[in-house]
């Protein structure tokens, strides 16, 4: 079976301080379907803009789509742009910022799926 979802800032909900589409796991999955071992979104950081900063007991890398903007991790700092990954160390504060141009969109990958302990979602 086939399963296709669009993907789009229209289609996100706002989250981490930006506009967030959650697509691993994602809705609609066949009832009793195991859970997967990673969660996947697309982000899109608007011109002037910073996501909320974040900690977390996951591991990430970030895929960045289009445009360009910043990344902070653990106190330093790196330009990021289209074509780039950038990998996030779990336990790391980090925060994105998009001073000027267009919006910055990328792909988070994270795993484990749910920090451990926590039980629930990122």
């Amino acid at each position: 079976m086939i399963t296709k979802m669009p993907v789009g800032e229209a289609h996100a909900t706002s989250e981490f301080g930006m506009a967030c589409q959650r697509l691993v796991p994602w809705a609609g999955a066949p009832h009793g379907a195991k859970e997967p071992p990673i969660g996947v979104m697309a982000c899109f950081l608007p011109a002037g803009h910073a996501s909320d900063s974040d900690c977390h007991d996951q591991d990430e890398v970030m895929i960045v789509l289009s445009g360009r903007g910043e990344v902070e991790i653990a106190g330093e700092r790196a330009a990021i742009t289209a074509g780039e990954l950038v990998v996030i160390p779990r336990n790391q504060q980090h925060v994105v910022r998009n001073p000027e141009g267009g919006t910055l969109a990328w792909v988070s990958l994270y795993w484990p799926l749910h920090e451990p302990g926590a039980g629930g979602a990122t």
